[in-house]
């Protein structure tokens, strides 16, 4: 909630729900359990009655120490396997996140960390992270630098334990310059469009895509934005 570029973000509506709303209903339909890991601060307690309204997960940790709350939540929850997102990118591909946790677990490597983000192809937007409880256990254990903290899967994908192996998933064409998460005002006002123009909260990941190809003035809305840098 106390987001430094667009404080309470989100939970500001397109077509009369919230960003939470379509990025949870969307990865609802992975099959998935679906756990939101929020703070301790007070400012985020309506996180916390959304996901009971909800019927959702939740755990509370450190502000700073994200990754302390991953781990907490997964241990919780008694996990075995992590699909890492985050809750501003509300139109998330399920179907995406589906087919590449059934890949991951065809290959069968406790070591592999699967990402779309690190060599990106698809639209900023669609980030999603899978990585075993063991390689979340040992960056718990052994990260110590603040950006490994703060950010869950540095410790891992920068294979500071040397035992990791990476997985880039790509697609044929490169999109990467597209944004659609939601970081400032001119970001949610693309996001918005999207939705109530569009109907972009039924659409896959490469329909969008497609939209935002064929209508230049969309992508103008938010192009000028530069991403945190990790």
């Amino acid at each position: 909630m106390t987001s430094s570029r667009l404080p309470g973000k989100i939970f500001k509506k397109a077509a009369g729900k919230s960003l939470l709303s379509f990025h949870t209903d969307r990865l609802k339909q992975t099959g998935f359990d679906v756990i939101i890991a929020t703070t301790v601060n007070t400012t985020d307690d309506c996180i916390c009655d959304f996901a009971q309204e909800q019927g959702l997960a939740f755990y509370r940790g450190d502000e700073q120490n994200v990754l302390s709350r991953f781990y907490g939540a997964a241990m919780e929850q008694k996990l075995d396997i992590i699909v890492r997102v985050t809750s501003d990118c509300p139109l998330i591909d399920q179907h995406l996140i589906r087919n590449n946790v059934e890949r991951y677990m065809k290959l069968n490597n406790p070591n592999l960390y699967m990402s779309n983000s690190l060599e990106r192809t698809f639209a900023r937007g669609f980030d999603f992270e899978i990585f075993s409880f063991g390689l979340l256990k040992d960056a718990f254990t052994n990260a110590t630098e603040e950006s490994d903290l703060e950010h869950v899967t540095p410790y891992i994908w920068k294979n500071r334990s040397k035992k990791t192996e990476l997985f880039h998933v790509k697609q044929p064409v490169n999109n990467s310059d597209l944004r659609i998460t939601v970081d400032t005002a001119d970001d949610f006002e693309l996001v918005r469009q999207l939705i109530e123009n569009y109907q972009a909260a039924g659409l896959a990941y490469n329909e969008i895509e497609a939209i935002l190809r064929s209508h230049p003035e969309l992508v103008s809305i938010n192009s000028h934005i530069e991403q945190k840098k990790v």
